[in-house]
């Protein structure tokens, strides 16, 4: 009789050895599959959430000309190249806060890039116009008719986007586009030889952008590339003075305006770009369904 027992029982263990194995080894895969599920849900995209955000990059700026307006003075540099240098101090970056609509696709972004613009003085450039009363010859460096001709301490741009969510591609990555309008504020730094210069903060004009970019979502955060295409149209007044702050130097500009103290000239041109930009936010999250 024990041999018998012995015989059915030995055989049985390593059954038993198996089964308990396959038990905990289903056990691990579904509460690996339940955090994914859990962490899946977390990132999910419902709106009802803001998204504040900092991102750096690069920008390409078409070549453009400008005009200078002067007493004695109207001249045109024509074909004018801007460089970027995002690398060097200051560096290119933007901030930004995006509030995205609550069980909707929409939202909309407030946007500020610091860019930059310089123009190389050694750059050969066709002229028109005349200078202090004289007419111009066909073409000279830049240099010889300026000190300072940039936009440095930034092409800065503030504006106010309408984005929209394009169908996510899963529950971690979420495309979207955007378009926006609002102001151009650069820090002017134009001096022509022989004059005075102009350095401060400025509002010159309308500007505005469009954005393409993917967001990747992880708990709390959202990383991102995007593409933006920006326009913005200068006219900015040459004060021949030093400014400061940048909301010291718009409130003398504005009530410059309002007493109709005329500026000592004006700088026109137009800054169109190529963005490239990378960046990272932090998101509130929305409280999650109930079960």
């Amino acid at each position: 009789m024990a041999a018998i027992l012995g015989a059915a029982v030995l055989p049985a263990t390593p059954a038993r050895m198996l089964l308990a194995q396959t038990h905990s080894s289903t056990g691990t895969d579904d509460a690996a599959g339940a955090a994914r599920a859990e962490i899946s849900e977390r990132v999910r995209y419902r709106g009802d959430e803001f998204l504040f955000a900092a991102y750096g990059g690069a920008p390409y700026t078409y070549a453009s000309d400008v005009r200078i307006e002067r007493p004695g003075t109207d001249m045109t540099v024509h074909g004018v190249d801007w460089l970027g240098k995002p690398f060097d101090d200051p560096i290119y970056y933007g901030v930004r806060v995006a509030r995205w609509f609550r069980r909707s696709s929409f939202g909309a972004m407030v946007d500020f890039t610091h860019s930059k613009a310089y123009a190389p003085l050694e750059q050969k450039a066709k002229l028109s116009g005349t200078k202090d009363g004289q007419p111009l010859p066909p073409a000279a460096a830049i240099g010889e008719l300026f000190h300072k001709l940039e936009f440095t301490h930034g092409h800065n741009m503030l504006t106010l986007n309408l984005l929209y969510r394009l169908p996510s591609l899963g529950s971690f990555i979420n495309p979207y586009v955007g378009v926006g309008l609002g102001a151009a504020l650069p820090h002017t730094e134009v001096q022509l030889k022989g004059s005075k210069r102009t350095y401060e903060y400025q509002y010159v004009g309308p500007a505005g952008q469009i954005l393409i970019g993917v967001e990747l979502r992880v708990p709390r955060l959202s990383y991102f590339v995007e593409y933006k295409f920006t326009s913005a149209s200068y006219r900015a007044p040459l004060q021949d003075r030093d400014g400061g702050a940048l909301p010291l130097d718009l409130w003398s500009q504005f009530t410059r305006w309002a007493k109709g103290i005329p500026p000592a000239g004006w700088v026109s041109t137009r800054l169109t770009s190529h963005q490239a930009i990378a960046g990272m936010g932090v998101r509130t999250v929305p409280d999650l369904p109930a079960p």
